[in-house]
């Protein structure tokens, strides 16, 4: 019993870096009244109109049917693709393993692939450990998966960290730095190993130079209304999410994991490969 529970304490600690959780106010709802109903006037149809009433009838009738037989077609393909996923053998279970966003909540890009994002701080020496693990999950990943990531925003200095991210992703895009993952490794470096908390915009400004940018190029990007608008998505996919507490994976908006639900980072990399394959079954 001792040994079992100094395993299960030890998995609670490959958890993470967690968070205060915070409620937003409900919006006013103004209610309106509806108009009272005209009266109808007039008297029957002539012949024509009454036949083109039963006209349009009938083709509205069929095309209720017809949207009513598609929805049932739907239907039908979900079912068959949910008896496919689950007759499968799978490792890992959901509720154990894995937890299932309900309702299917947005994901970054489009549904042309299914989506893997990590949700990160570049503080949490969790996700720091988890890196490696990333980068050669990311050499063998399938090509239909796609994989983001997500910087929390727990307190100030994680938000300027997250601008920080969303300036190097904007700036890969531009062509400016050639790999958004060497700057994220140099970004953990920096604050684990060599002490420097990136506290101010001159000190995050530097290790951007590093990487060939100067300064006025810095400061477009950081300043950029593409770069505002990722942080305002990334904060409320995180809201949506339900994260607590970082690294956390969410597999296509729909499964929630980390290493310490997976068993370990090397298990969690595995977990993910199977919650694509589910998703690439339906």
């Amino acid at each position: 019993m001792k040994h079992l529970f100094w395993v299960a304490a030890a998995l609670f600690t490959l958890a993470a870096c967690s968070k205060e959780e915070s409620t937003a106010p409900a919006d006013d709802v103004t209610a309106v009244e509806a108009p009272a109903p005209e009266a109808v006037a007039d008297e029957a149809a002539t012949d024509e109109t009454q036949e083109a009433a039963e006209e349009t009838l009938e083709v509205v009738e069929e095309s209720a049917s017809e949207e009513a037989l598609e929805a049932v077609d739907e239907a039908l393909v979900l079912a068959v693709a949910d008896t496919e996923v689950e007759a499968r053998e799978w490792k890992y279970k959901e509720g154990q393993h894995y937890f299932r966003l309900m309702p299917t909540q947005p994901t970054v890009g489009g549904a042309d692939k299914i989506e893997v994002a990590e949700t990160f701080m570049y503080s949490c020496p969790h996700c720091f450990t988890l890196e490696p693990y990333v980068h050669k999950w990311l050499e063998t990943k399938d090509p239909g998966v796609r994989f983001v990531r997500i910087p929390a925003v727990f307190n100030r200095l994680a938000a300027m960290h997250a601008q920080a991210y969303y300036t190097a992703e904007l700036l890969e895009k531009n062509g400016m730095i050639a790999d958004l993952n060497a700057f994220n490794n140099a970004a953990f470096i920096e604050y684990h190993n060599r002490g420097n908390r990136l506290t101010r915009i001159d000190s995050i400004q530097k290790l951007f130079e590093r990487f060939n940018v100067s300064a006025e190029e810095f400061d477009k990007a950081w300043k950029s209304f593409p770069v505002d608008q990722k942080l305002r998505v990334g904060a409320d996919l995180t809201r949506r999410y339900g994260i607590t507490s970082v690294p956390t994976i969410v597999v296509n908006g729909k499964y929630r994991t980390s290493a310490a639900d997976a068993g370990g980072y090397d298990e969690l990399l595995e977990l993910i490969d199977e919650l694509t394959v589910r998703e690439g079954l339906r």
